[in-house]
């Protein structure tokens, strides 16, 4: 039995229902307190609004991470559609070890009575919203099983230009998310049609227009793009306390790699990827030598506290974080929302492991008003991508500690506490340091 909004598997039974002539087991979810009962399971209501994707805002670092997110609203699943957005829907008893493309190409037909709960519309039936949405639009002509055999044949093709896996997944999961909504890929005005019908962002369906235009052109198809405005909005940045919070009431391995991206900045992907031969106990240091979405290797300077942190992590395997990135990424937004709970701040659940990437770079061009730094730092090869990761914003007090050195040593002490020197003043120089 699981969740069908969180999808977890951790339920309590709450009690029985008497309904007419038969009782109904509840359950309570203990991961986001969603009640639902057996009966839940077997509705066949989907939001629309939950079948729409949430796409990463493209960029040096977005490009690979483009990733479904299911919306939340979602009140149940069909037995023909018995896992969320977010997961692979491969055929039941497949193996772990099959491939991504594999794994994430296999489709369910849908039926055409299936009811769709619409927001302020009731219910209606789904062969009533293709025919508001798409209009003149001939609908899915292309089977399942022929619309899976183009998605394969897209992959593929993706695969052997060299697309990063997480590309290739994202990809995959958009063309089938359309075939689902009833479009049909080989005619892109019903594309488009479905698309103009999504009730999500500009900048969704504007990702998610050139995810397809993609898929057009490797399959010789037409397709204009539609003028969807992209607007890029400035990401959230966190205080320090904020960051630390978390980190404390994070377990173990989830501390550990906040802290370290925190550092460092490094994407998490590229955290996943570090071996302990990286880690450079003598000098206390770190190397990125797999670095993700064309950057430079980097090697950073990291602290005792952290260093203490990665000794700390079991050494089963040559890599630091023996996971899988969704497994992480799992279990940090269950700990992210039981310590928001638990501190009652709700600005702790907009912190991403990506957030503290956009942390670091904004805290350290505050620090050294040095962009190139900076764009060193985060391994960026083109400037601009470094000038939307840093915002102009003032974390600090105005108000300073200041002192006199008299003599070349006494100056070289304050510069070595951190202070920096201000003017000479009566055969003096003067410093300051921020309290």
């Amino acid at each position: 039995m699981r969740c069908p909004q969180c999808r977890s598997a951790r339920v309590w039974k709450d009690g029985a229902r008497q309904i007419a002539d038969r009782k109904v087991q509840r359950y309570l979810c203990r991961d986001c307190a969603f009640r639902f009962s057996e009966s839940t399971q077997a509705n066949v209501k989907v939001n629309v609004a939950s079948q729409l994707l949430e796409v990463s805002k493209p960029g040096e670092d977005d490009v690979d991470s483009l990733v479904l997110k299911p919306n939340p609203s979602v009140e149940g699943l069909s037995d023909e559609s018995s896992l969320p957005l977010s997961e692979d829907v491969g055929p039941h008893g497949s193996s772990s070890n099959s491939s991504i493309i594999e794994s994430d190409i296999n489709f369910q037909p849908h039926s055409s009575t299936r009811q769709v709960c619409v927001p302020e519309r009731g219910m209606i039936n789904l062969a009533e919203v293709e025919t508001a949405v798409q209009g003149k639009a001939a609908g899915a002509k292309l089977e399942p099983s022929e619309a899976e055999a183009k998605i394969l044949e897209h992959a593929w093709w993706m695969k052997k230009q060299g697309y990063k896996d997480t590309t290739i997944r994202s990809r995959v999961r958009t063309l089938k998310q359309l075939v689902r909504l009833r479009a049909d890929l080989q005619d892109p005005e019903s594309v488009k049609a479905v698309i103009a019908c999504m009730e999500t962002s500009e900048n969704t369906k504007w990702q998610i227009s050139l995810m397809y235009a993609l898929f057009a052109s490797t399959n010789h198809i037409t397709w204009t793009q539609p003028s969807y405005a992209f607007t890029r909005k400035i990401p959230f940045i966190p205080l320090e306390s904020e960051i630390d919070a978390l980190i404390a009431g994070s377990g173990k391995k989830t501390a550990t790699i906040l802290q370290l991206i925190k550092e460092t900045g490094m994407r998490v992907g590229e955290a996943r990827r570090l071996i302990w031969t990286d880690l450079d106990l003598e000098n206390n240091t770190i190397r990125v030598n797999s670095p993700e979405k064309g950057s430079n290797p980097r090697i950073f300077k990291i602290s005792s506290k952290l260093i203490a942190m990665l000794n700390a992590l079991p050494k089963t395997s040559d890599k630091l974080f023996q996971t899988s990135e969704s497994s992480l990424r799992v279990n940090f937004m269950r700990q992210r929302r039981t310590i928001a709970e638990k501190l009652q701040n709700p600005r702790l659940i907009q912190i991403t492991f990506h957030t503290l990437r956009h942390w670091k770079a904004t805290m350290e061009y505050h620090r050294t008003r040095d962009i190139l730094y900076v764009k060193q730092l985060l391994g960026h090869k083109s400037i601009e991508n470094t000038m939307r990761y840093t915002q102009l914003i003032n974390f600090e007090s105005e108000e300073y500690n200041s002192a006199v050195a008299k003599t070349l040593d006494e100056a070289r002490k304050l510069v070595e506490a951190g202070f920096e020197y201000v003017t000479d003043m009566d055969g003096c120089k003067l410093f300051r340091k921020r309290k």
